[in-house]
């Protein structure tokens, strides 16, 4: 079973929390949750919001379904950093109607409009040269592809003479 770290207030394990939760294996969790953010990047004074995903995974490849709506694809970014962490992120924030100019105003905004960001530490079995990125209709799509399995090695007897 894992264990729930925490090292001060506000810092939380989150992937082994919903390992412990769910009951998920480490290898899942740490792909669906990885674990908390360093300091820095947890006390940074911008705000930045999570992008909702659902990840499917397949015997050839892993599959990210993220919701982004009114972003289009020019204000998404999907790279790869460290060799195996998928980080996508908006490079502007949703726009807001100009209404307000002519005398309108909103009562109510719910919808965030802040930065969004999403980190997957991905498995070892994936190709991360061969990522593909698409955005239709608010759902940006992201494949990656696995890297087939090692062959296995041949045991050969040989007799002794």
């Amino acid at each position: 079973m894992s264990r729930i770290a925490i090292s001060s207030v506000g810092d939380v394990d989150f992937g082994g929390l919903v390992s412990h939760l769910l009951d998920v294996p480490d290898a899942i969790g740490k792909l669906m949750a990885p674990s908390s953010r360093s300091h820095h990047e947890s006390r940074n004074s911008e705000s930045k919001g999570n992008i909702p995903v659902d990840i499917l995974d397949t015997p050839k490849e892993l599959i990210f379904y993220m919701d982004v709506p009114g972003l289009s694809k020019s204000d998404i970014q999907v790279t790869v950093e460290e060799e195996n962490l998928l980080v996508v992120r908006s490079n502007g924030k949703r726009k807001r109607s100009d209404e307000e100019e002519e005398g309108f105003k909103y009562l109510r905004l719910e919808r965030t409009t802040q930065k969004l960001i999403r980190k997957f530490r991905l498995p070892d079995n994936c190709n991360t040269s061969a990522i593909t990125a698409k955005c239709e209709n608010g759902v940006l799509t992201v494949v990656v592809e696995k890297l087939p399995p090692a062959p296995k090695s041949k045991t050969v007897e040989v007799a002794i003479s």
